[in-house]
């Protein structure tokens, strides 16, 4: 069942509402073989995902927008932490697909002060391969650095350096802070509401073409973005990711309280093949 509030393409590749568990939706943690010791140490504390009502100590449970369970990404209260969840799945054919979420984002109100500025930023990011090229699309918005609001979304092209971990393994830490680029007029200014421990709901919509692997739209509540220059990171194909469709959300602290990232319901759909 699609909430309200959602608009699919032609065919629905799956639609998660988390009132009924995780979904399939897990943790990303780095590459390895072997040995733990051979994950990038970049990679070694991001945090899972988990099931969240919402609770908060002064106005009690408020459940998710369309239920009682969001996902929750929540990271250490470190500078830098990120936490990270991601759906593993594939393709059956090169078709526009879309990524349809109502996301609420706040640091853990753990201070009688507003921490608007403590979450850094947080983010969608899909990772495809056909026959050709590994690539994968990055978008995040950059809500507040060293105290100072940026509000804008960035996008990222230049892939990382990569770790060779074995002939079938590989790794890199494609969410690391380096290589972001503004999206051409990407200024966006989110409700964020008067209290630490009040959330609002915002919509994003994200579209991309398996055919021309490009982006086609870049869409945030009452927002639409030009998304003509906007690049994903691309390079050759890996061993043994054939077909792949995989869905990832992430958020990062700024200072020493955690981030808090909800998920509602995520909604993937495909267009038709031409």
């Amino acid at each position: 069942m699609i909430p309200a509030g959602y608009e699919p393409l032609d065919r629905v590749v799956y639609a998660d509402d988390f009132d009924r568990g995780a979904q399939g939706w897990t943790l990303l943690t780095g590459n390895y073989e072997r040995s733990l010791d051979s994950l990038i140490a970049e990679q070694r504390d991001f945090r899972p995902p988990m099931l969240s009502s919402l609770t908060m100590w002064d106005t009690g449970t408020a459940g998710s927008l369309h239920g009682t369970y969001a996902l929750k990404l929540a990271t250490r209260p470190h500078p830098g932490s990120i936490s990270v969840a991601l759906k593993r799945t594939t393709f059956r054919r090169p078709c526009p697909i879309q990524v349809e979420a109502y996301f609420a984002v706040k640091p853990e109100a753990t201070d009688l002060v507003l921490g608007d500025r403590d979450v850094r930023a947080f983010g969608i990011f899909l990772d495809l391969q056909d026959g050709r090229e590994r690539v994968m699309p990055h978008l995040r918005y950059h809500n507040a650095e060293a105290g100072e609001r940026r509000h804008r979304w960035l996008f990222k092209k230049d892939r990382p350096p990569v770790k060779t971990i074995s002939g079938e393994t590989r790794s890199h830490f494609h969410l690391g802070p380096d290589g972001w680029l503004d999206v051409p007029g990407g200024e966006q200014d989110l409700c964020y509401n008067e209290l630490p421990t009040k959330q609002n709901w915002h919509y994003l919509n994200v579209g991309f073409d398996l055919r021309s692997m490009t982006y086609t739209h870049l869409h945030c509540n009452n927002r639409t973005f030009e998304v003509t220059d906007v690049s994903p990171m691309r390079m050759p194909a890996w061993p043994n990711l054939d077909q792949m469709l995989n869905v990832g959300f992430w958020v990062e602290t700024d200072t020493a309280v955690r981030a808090f990232l909800y998920l509602d319901s995520v909604v993937v759909s495909a267009g038709t093949p031409s």
